[in-house]
């Protein structure tokens, strides 16, 4: 029974502890999209506070599976929960494999969908906080350089944008000084005039797809730690719902075998009576 209590409080405290982290997700994903304008057309690809509803709630649903079978000993939420887990164990790994093997489709989609999101850089301010940090954390500006911000109206380099920040780009693609204590806005104004030797000396030019992809290879050792650790914090909860569930099954087989053994006594007093009959 130790045992059991081990398995059954273990995996309880792991699907509560997350259970809680996603309801976190959930409510910071609500307050962020309560606090956008309504006007604001969300797409699932480059809208943080979506994604984060979105991811938030699935996790709260599988967890909520494994903490209450766990708690309650309830093997049908906890053959749910661990069909959840399988079936996400599986996605990953088959993520990762097409990741390897068609390395350059997954760049050129990635690219998309970085391009899509300096598209809509004004228009969503989560998406807008989420560039400038990357920019920031990264030191880069762009996707491939910082001219892509001309695919942005408010920074497209034509005569025609009447936009002050036309032929420019975000001031967190600027280089900040560390004793420099004023934050300029403006520092990214006109950069895209500019040739990469010349703007290179105000702004990061190398654009971020690079700069993220030079950043994973240099620190295999943590994203591997990462990716593994997730991994096997999955398969340590489907292999303790597993062994959860085959103790329940042992301790209901354990005791169906009294009742049957009490029913073939009751059977066996009368027995005798009937073997006569059925000689004759």
């Amino acid at each position: 029974m130790r045992g059991y209590r081990g398995v059954k409080y273990t995996l309880f405290i792991f699907c509560y502890f997350l259970w809680v982290v996603s309801a976190v997700l959930i409510v910071v994903g609500i307050y962020a999209k309560v606090a956008k304008e309504k006007d604001v057309v969300d797409t699932l690809t480059v809208d943080p506070a979506l994604l984060l509803i979105i991811v938030g709630s699935v996790m709260f649903l599988i967890t909520f599976l494994g903490c209450f079978g766990a708690l309650r000993n309830a093997t049908c939420l906890l053959k749910t929960f661990l069909a959840f887990l399988a079936v996400i164990l599986l996605l990953q790994t088959a993520a990762g494999v097409v990741g390897y093997l068609f390395t350059d489709m997954v760049m050129e989609r990635t690219e998309k969908l970085m391009m899509k999101a300096i598209v809509r850089y004004r228009e969503d301010q989560d998406l807008e906080n989420a560039i400038d940090f990357i920019q920031k954390k990264f030191q880069c500006c762009g996707v491939e350089d910082y001219k892509d911000w001309s695919h942005n109206i408010y920074f497209q380099c034509l005569d025609t944008n009447p936009s002050l920040e036309a032929c420019g780009v975000p001031f967190s693609c600027c280089i900040h000084l560390q004793n420099q204590t004023v934050l300029n806005t403006m520092c990214g104004y006109g950069m895209q005039q500019l040739g990469e030797p010349l703007a290179r000396q105000n702004i990061f030019t190398i654009g971020c797809l690079e700069k993220i992809i030079w950043w994973a290879k240099n620190n295999l050792l943590l994203v591997a730690g990462l990716s593994g650790g997730l991994l096997l914090l999955e398969v340590c909860m489907m292999s303790l719902a597993a062994a959860q569930i085959s103790w329940i099954r042992k301790v209901q087989r354990q005791k169906k075998e009294p009742a049957a053994v009490k029913s073939g006594r009751k059977d066996s007093l009368w027995y005798p009576a009937f073997a006569d009959f059925d000689d004759d």
